[in-house]
């Protein structure tokens, strides 16, 4: 028969004999190359829910904001004076507004959390009119909340919730593409509203909520002749020409803008689920390589019965990467398959939005990407043992005499008075030095995954809460990260459970491959006495020790990991346990 048709026969026959570590190295590659497909796949697909929106709601191509810089009267018309004259400046052909801005604060169902109250008009506006979801429009003594701020808080059609102590009913929930649903970028880092929600009123309800303490701010949605040009035209009137910082008023957002930020939770996910499988990538590797060392090692009288019949070294070396090959390429197809499905559950762009992302697309260079790197990794962690083992002697494959031992005398006199145990778990640890240097880089990666999805848990929790630096008011309810935390936090428990399941099933390679390795010494050690129950706890020790090692590598590991992927973001320290 042809070369290829032997060594595909020959390498089938060697995955068949062994199903259970084909099967189990199988699903490690899935894991990886399944968060690696939603990472790539993820890019690009958040553009059409915020445009849906914005067509649904004729939403502006700028939003011109003055909010008061002082406190003063409650009419603050100094915004005003800032925002109005934009209505008529070169190149707008239509807009809304200026609408008057209170900022009460808000109590419902035992929940307090500051807002901006959009003073509106009960006619439909020509730009900007929200798009009801729930209910009616404005009445008297209703108001209509914003839709990711009524689910974050819980708040439905009919319900009293109260403004500065005045009871208001709501009468309807709409959305927007005039504002941010993931938080109102412009007052980050105020200390009386750390991220408002968002509601509408009537305008007189705006004026009579308005106090000397925070007097009124000003809207104004325009629509341009050219709406690509709207950054251009946020620079051009923005205070301090830069529509990306916020030092005055007024303050112009252009549509691209509010795109970007509302795209910001999916991108989250995306850096996240990237991170995540470069984590699983190693994991991936390290199984691999204990898993072929260990097949090597069983392999060793198969390839000499190979070479005894013929075969070349370059032979035998094809069987061996052919096993890893075929299982890598199927794990590849596998994720691509596994990531093209569920990634439509992680373009859900929120509550704030209309519409879905649609279910992303695997492009050619997706795929391509996928199976090289699937590709890549088998071969990084077979190509040396499966040439090893070609260049191995016939006669020597043939006998497949027992290991000896690398006799270290420091080692040998630091554990002879040691408990048995003990001293067993010493020596079997440093019987396979690359072996164990794997198990310890396994454990790190693992934990240094998990630590830093503790950070950024602990992160997004202080987030969730307002409770940054500087603010003023801990009880507030910071609505705008709550929905992006709860994704988030999703996210990072799937990434936290792969990286467990993957880091146990190496934990069973690594017991699998040192049993195997120390029959024969464990026999000689049973002979010289030792009882089974020694034995026993001395293979656990040679599993513990490495485990330790990489424990402790890994927490600030973890720390580092987080630093590097929030790109040198707040980190908040979680809980001591």
């Amino acid at each position: 028969m042809g070369r290829a048709v032997l060594v595909a026969r020959l390498a089938g026959r060697d995955l068949r004999r062994r199903p259970a570590q084909g099967v189990l190295l199988l699903l490690v590659m899935v894991s990886a190359t399944t968060a690696l497909t939603l990472g790539l796949a993820l890019h690009g697909v958040t553009a059409q829910p915020y445009q849906s929106t914005r067509a649904a709601t004729r939403g502006p191509d700028v939003l011109a904001t003055a909010f008061p810089l002082r406190t003063g009267p409650a009419a603050d018309l100094p915004a005003l004076h800032d925002v109005a004259p934009l209505s008529r400046a070169p190149g707008v052909v239509q807009r809304s507004g200026p609408f008057p801005v209170a900022f009460p604060v808000l109590r419902a169902r035992g929940r307090t959390d500051a807002v901006l109250a959009e003073g509106r008009s009960l006619p439909p506006a020509p730009v900007d009119q929200p798009k009801l979801t729930q209910g009616s429009w404005l009445r008297n003594g209703g108001i209509v909340v914003e839709r990711s701020f009524a689910d974050a808080l819980g708040i439905h059609v009919g319900d009293r919730v109260s403004l500065n102590g005045r009871p208001f009913r709501v009468a309807g929930v709409a959305v927007t593409a005039a504002l941010p649903t993931s938080g109102m970028g412009f007052l980050e880092g105020s200390s009386q509203w750390p991220n408002p929600g968002l509601i509408w009123v009537t305008e007189a309800a705006a004026r009579s909520l308005a106090t000397t303490a925070h007097p009124l701010g000003y809207l104004l949605d325009i629509r341009l002749a050219h709406p690509a040009a709207a950054e251009a035209f946020a620079n051009r009137y923005t205070a301090g020409g830069d529509a990306s910082s916020n030092i005055g008023n007024p303050y112009l957002i252009p549509w691209q803008t509010i795109s970007r930020q509302d795209a910001a939770l999916v991108r989250s996910e995306q850096a996240i689920l990237l991170v995540g499988s470069w984590l699983l990538g190693l994991l991936a590797i390290a199984s691999l390589v204990i898993l072929v060392g260990a097949r090597m090692a069983d392999q060793l009288p198969r390839v000499g019965l190979l070479k005894a019949v013929g075969s070349p070294p370059s032979l035998v070396a094809a069987v061996l990467l052919a096993e890893h090959l075929t299982v890598a390429l199927l794990a590849a197809v596998a994720g691509l398959v596994a990531g093209r499905l569920a990634a439509p559950l992680l373009t859900n762009p929120g509550a704030g939005l209309l519409g879905t992302a649609g279910a992303p697309s695997l492009t050619p260079a997706t795929v391509a990407v996928v199976i090289a790197v699937a590709l890549a990794v088998a071969i990084a962690a077979t190509f040396v043992p499966a040439i090893r083992a070609a260049r191995t002697s016939t006669v020597r494959a043939l006998a497949n005499a027992a290991r000896p031992p690398l006799r270290r005398a420091w080692l040998i006199r630091g554990s002879a008075r040691l408990p048995v145990p003990l001293l067993l778990a010493i020596r079997l640890t440093a019987r396979r030095p690359r072996r164990l240097l794997v198990s310890v880089l396994s454990i790190t990666v693992t934990v240094s995954g998990i630590v830093a999805v503790l950070f950024a848990h602990a992160t997004l929790a202080v987030s969730q809460l307002g409770m940054s630096a500087g603010s003023a008011n801990l009880n507030l309810f910071d609505v705008g990260f709550a929905s992006r935390a709860q994704r988030e936090d999703q996210v990072l428990l799937i990434v936290t459970i792969l990286l467990g399941a993957l880091a146990a099933v190496n934990a069973i390679f690594i017991t699998q491959a040192t049993v195997q390795d120390t029959r024969l010494p464990i026999a000689v050690t049973r002979a010289l006495g030792a009882t089974p129950q020694q034995v026993t706890a001395g293979l656990s020790g040679a599993q513990i020790l490495p485990a330790l090692a990489g424990a402790l590598l890994g927490i600030p590991g973890g720390y580092l990991l987080f630093s590097v992927a929030s790109q040198g973001g707040t980190a908040s320290q979680p809980p001591a346990w």
